[in-house]
Protein backbone atom coordinates (compact mmCIF):
# COMPACT_ATOMS: atom_id res chain seq x y z
CA UNK A 1 0.00 0.00 0.00
CA UNK A 2 1.33 3.48 -1.15
CA UNK A 3 1.32 6.43 1.29
CA UNK A 4 1.17 9.74 0.25
CA UNK A 5 3.82 12.06 1.18
CA UNK A 6 4.12 14.07 4.17
CA UNK A 7 4.91 17.20 1.49
CA UNK A 8 1.90 15.99 -0.86
CA UNK A 9 -0.34 15.91 2.13
CA UNK A 10 0.26 19.42 3.53
CA UNK A 11 -0.37 20.56 0.64
CA UNK A 12 -3.40 18.95 0.33
CA UNK A 13 -4.26 20.11 3.35
CA UNK A 14 -3.49 23.82 2.85
CA UNK A 15 -6.06 24.05 -0.43
CA UNK A 16 -8.73 22.55 1.24
CA UNK A 17 -8.12 25.41 4.37
CA UNK A 18 -8.19 27.93 1.39
CA UNK A 19 -11.15 26.78 -0.36
CA UNK A 20 -13.25 26.49 2.81
CA UNK A 21 -11.49 30.08 3.98
CA UNK A 22 -13.18 31.56 0.19
CA UNK A 23 -16.23 29.64 0.26
CA UNK A 24 -16.45 30.70 4.18
CA UNK A 25 -15.94 34.24 2.91
CA UNK A 26 -18.61 34.59 -0.07
CA UNK A 27 -21.24 33.26 2.53
CA UNK A 28 -20.42 36.05 5.08
CA UNK A 29 -20.34 39.13 2.23
CA UNK A 30 -23.69 37.49 0.64
CA UNK A 31 -25.64 36.82 4.14
CA UNK A 32 -24.66 40.29 5.17
CA UNK A 33 -25.84 41.63 1.87
CA UNK A 34 -28.78 40.40 1.91
CA UNK A 35 -29.88 40.93 5.60
CA UNK A 36 -28.80 44.83 5.00
CA UNK A 37 -31.30 45.32 1.91
CA UNK A 38 -33.88 43.65 3.07
CA UNK A 39 -36.03 46.19 4.54
CA UNK A 40 -35.92 48.57 1.54
CA UNK A 41 -36.77 46.27 -0.67
CA UNK A 42 -40.60 45.68 -2.13
CA UNK A 43 -42.30 43.51 -5.37
CA UNK A 44 -45.55 45.08 -5.08
CA UNK A 45 -46.27 48.81 -6.73
CA UNK A 46 -48.75 49.45 -3.81
CA UNK A 47 -45.61 48.93 -1.22
CA UNK A 48 -43.07 51.27 -2.87
CA UNK A 49 -41.75 54.25 -0.74
CA UNK A 50 -42.91 58.00 -1.87
CA UNK A 51 -39.90 58.37 -4.37
CA UNK A 52 -39.44 61.12 -7.58
CA UNK A 53 -36.88 59.50 -9.32
CA UNK A 54 -36.03 55.11 -10.13
CA UNK A 55 -32.75 54.30 -11.48
CA UNK A 56 -33.43 51.22 -13.77
CA UNK A 57 -30.53 48.75 -14.29
CA UNK A 58 -28.92 48.01 -17.44
CA UNK A 59 -28.47 44.71 -19.32
CA UNK A 60 -28.07 43.33 -22.18
CA UNK A 61 -31.35 43.86 -24.46
CA UNK A 62 -30.65 40.01 -25.89
CA UNK A 63 -29.01 36.67 -25.23
CA UNK A 64 -25.85 36.06 -26.99
CA UNK A 65 -28.83 33.62 -28.82
CA UNK A 66 -30.48 36.63 -30.30
CA UNK A 67 -33.44 35.66 -27.76
CA UNK A 68 -34.73 38.21 -25.67
CA UNK A 69 -33.15 38.75 -22.20
CA UNK A 70 -35.89 38.50 -19.71
CA UNK A 71 -33.72 39.85 -17.29
CA UNK A 72 -33.74 43.24 -19.68
CA UNK A 73 -38.17 42.69 -20.54
CA UNK A 74 -38.69 42.28 -16.38
CA UNK A 75 -37.04 45.36 -15.39
CA UNK A 76 -38.59 47.34 -18.37
CA UNK A 77 -42.16 45.33 -16.87
CA UNK A 78 -41.26 46.79 -13.98
CA UNK A 79 -40.64 50.52 -14.38
CA UNK A 80 -43.57 50.74 -16.84
CA UNK A 81 -45.79 49.45 -14.41
CA UNK A 82 -44.61 51.83 -11.65
CA UNK A 83 -45.14 54.74 -14.24
CA UNK A 84 -48.47 53.64 -15.09
CA UNK A 85 -49.16 53.49 -11.46
CA UNK A 86 -47.82 57.23 -10.95
CA UNK A 87 -45.23 55.89 -7.97
CA UNK A 88 -42.33 57.01 -10.21
CA UNK A 89 -42.54 60.47 -12.27
CA UNK A 90 -38.90 60.09 -14.10
CA UNK A 91 -36.58 57.36 -14.63
CA UNK A 92 -32.65 57.61 -14.86
CA UNK A 93 -31.48 54.73 -17.48
CA UNK A 94 -28.17 53.55 -16.56
CA UNK A 95 -25.93 51.35 -18.08
CA UNK A 96 -22.87 50.42 -20.15
CA UNK A 97 -22.38 52.06 -23.74
CA UNK A 98 -18.44 51.22 -23.60
CA UNK A 99 -18.83 50.48 -27.65
CA UNK A 100 -20.08 52.15 -30.31
CA UNK A 101 -22.43 48.65 -30.79
CA UNK A 102 -23.40 48.31 -27.38
CA UNK A 103 -25.54 50.88 -25.88
CA UNK A 104 -27.91 49.91 -22.83
CA UNK A 105 -29.24 53.01 -21.71
CA UNK A 106 -30.52 53.80 -25.25
CA UNK A 107 -32.31 50.16 -25.39
CA UNK A 108 -33.80 51.12 -22.16
CA UNK A 109 -35.12 53.76 -23.43
CA UNK A 110 -36.72 52.98 -26.91
CA UNK A 111 -38.22 49.76 -24.80
CA UNK A 112 -39.42 52.51 -22.34
CA UNK A 113 -41.41 54.57 -24.92
CA UNK A 114 -43.14 51.85 -26.92
CA UNK A 115 -44.36 50.92 -23.51
CA UNK A 116 -45.79 54.45 -22.65
CA UNK A 117 -43.39 56.04 -20.90
CA UNK A 118 -42.77 59.73 -22.20
CA UNK A 119 -39.59 60.73 -23.51
CA UNK A 120 -39.23 63.48 -21.33
CA UNK A 121 -39.38 61.93 -18.10
CA UNK A 122 -35.81 59.58 -19.03
CA UNK A 123 -32.35 60.61 -18.60
CA UNK A 124 -30.02 58.50 -19.87
CA UNK A 125 -26.84 57.35 -17.65
CA UNK A 126 -24.30 56.49 -20.17
CA UNK A 127 -21.33 55.72 -17.90
CA UNK A 128 -23.42 52.98 -15.57
CA UNK A 129 -20.54 50.71 -16.41
CA UNK A 130 -20.99 48.60 -12.86
CA UNK A 131 -23.54 48.83 -10.05
CA UNK A 132 -21.23 50.99 -8.09
CA UNK A 133 -21.01 53.58 -10.74
CA UNK A 134 -24.63 53.57 -11.04
CA UNK A 135 -25.39 54.35 -7.17
CA UNK A 136 -22.75 56.75 -7.28
CA UNK A 137 -23.21 59.02 -10.26
CA UNK A 138 -27.24 59.04 -9.19
CA UNK A 139 -26.18 61.25 -6.33
CA UNK A 140 -22.90 62.52 -7.48
CA UNK A 141 -23.76 63.42 -11.50
CA UNK A 142 -28.07 63.21 -11.23
CA UNK A 143 -28.51 65.18 -8.31
CA UNK A 144 -30.28 62.51 -6.64
CA UNK A 145 -30.28 61.83 -2.56
CA UNK A 146 -33.34 59.61 -2.50
CA UNK A 147 -34.42 57.00 -5.60
CA UNK A 148 -35.82 53.59 -6.29
CA UNK A 149 -33.57 51.20 -8.15
CA UNK A 150 -35.09 48.68 -10.25
CA UNK A 151 -34.22 45.30 -11.29
CA UNK A 152 -33.81 41.79 -9.74
CA UNK A 153 -33.78 41.37 -6.06
CA UNK A 154 -30.00 39.65 -5.90
CA UNK A 155 -29.25 42.89 -7.89
CA UNK A 156 -31.29 45.37 -5.77
CA UNK A 157 -29.87 43.84 -2.47
CA UNK A 158 -26.60 44.63 -3.61
CA UNK A 159 -27.45 47.93 -5.55
CA UNK A 160 -28.78 49.42 -2.48
CA UNK A 161 -26.39 47.99 0.11
CA UNK A 162 -23.66 49.96 -2.23
CA UNK A 163 -26.06 52.97 -2.02
CA UNK A 164 -26.83 53.22 1.46
CA UNK A 165 -23.31 52.18 2.62
CA UNK A 166 -22.70 55.48 0.67
CA UNK A 167 -25.30 57.74 2.79
CA UNK A 168 -27.55 57.17 0.01
CA UNK A 169 -31.20 56.66 1.00
CA UNK A 170 -31.89 53.80 -2.21
CA UNK A 171 -35.13 51.80 -2.26
CA UNK A 172 -35.36 48.58 -4.05
CA UNK A 173 -37.87 47.56 -6.91
CA UNK A 174 -37.91 44.04 -7.63
CA UNK A 175 -38.66 42.77 -10.97
CA UNK A 176 -39.68 39.27 -11.51
CA UNK A 177 -36.92 36.90 -11.67
CA UNK A 178 -36.23 34.74 -14.41
CA UNK A 179 -35.88 30.90 -12.71
CA UNK A 180 -32.78 29.27 -11.26
CA UNK A 181 -31.74 27.24 -14.41
CA UNK A 182 -32.21 30.64 -16.61
CA UNK A 183 -30.06 32.09 -14.20
CA UNK A 184 -27.67 30.20 -13.02
CA UNK A 185 -24.09 32.11 -14.13
CA UNK A 186 -25.97 35.23 -13.26
CA UNK A 187 -26.23 34.05 -9.71
CA UNK A 188 -22.90 32.47 -9.32
CA UNK A 189 -21.53 35.67 -10.59
CA UNK A 190 -23.73 37.90 -8.39
CA UNK A 191 -21.89 35.70 -5.18
CA UNK A 192 -18.48 36.96 -6.44
CA UNK A 193 -19.79 40.61 -6.89
CA UNK A 194 -20.58 40.40 -3.18
CA UNK A 195 -17.13 39.75 -2.28
CA UNK A 196 -15.62 42.24 -4.51
CA UNK A 197 -18.50 44.88 -3.02
CA UNK A 198 -16.65 44.62 0.25
CA UNK A 199 -13.00 44.55 -1.28
CA UNK A 200 -14.42 48.01 -2.96
CA UNK A 201 -15.56 49.44 0.60
CA UNK A 202 -12.23 48.41 1.81
CA UNK A 203 -9.58 50.14 -0.80
CA UNK A 204 -12.27 52.93 -1.49
CA UNK A 205 -13.48 51.90 -5.30
CA UNK A 206 -15.00 54.87 -6.85
CA UNK A 207 -16.68 54.91 -10.07
CA UNK A 208 -14.79 55.29 -13.53
CA UNK A 209 -16.27 58.72 -14.50
CA UNK A 210 -18.13 61.28 -12.74
CA UNK A 211 -18.37 64.17 -14.94
CA UNK A 212 -20.36 67.77 -14.89
CA UNK A 213 -23.65 67.42 -12.74
CA UNK A 214 -27.25 66.76 -15.21
CA UNK A 215 -30.04 68.43 -14.34
CA UNK A 216 -32.90 66.01 -15.23
CA UNK A 217 -35.13 66.37 -17.94
CA UNK A 218 -32.68 68.65 -19.60
CA UNK A 219 -30.68 66.31 -21.31
CA UNK A 220 -29.52 66.79 -25.03
CA UNK A 221 -28.88 62.89 -26.29
CA UNK A 222 -26.54 62.88 -29.82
Amino acid sequence: MVHPSPRKSRRWWWLLTVVIALVLVMVICDGRVTRSAEPYLVDRVEDVPEVDVAVVLGTSERVSSGAPNRYFTHRIQAAAALYQACKVHHFILSGDNRRSDYNEPMAMRTALIQAGVDSTHITLDFAGFRTLDSMVRAKEVFGQQRFLVVSQRFHNERAVYIARARGIEAFGFDAPDVGTAYGFRTQLREKLARVKVHLDDLFGVEPHFLGERVLLGTQVLP
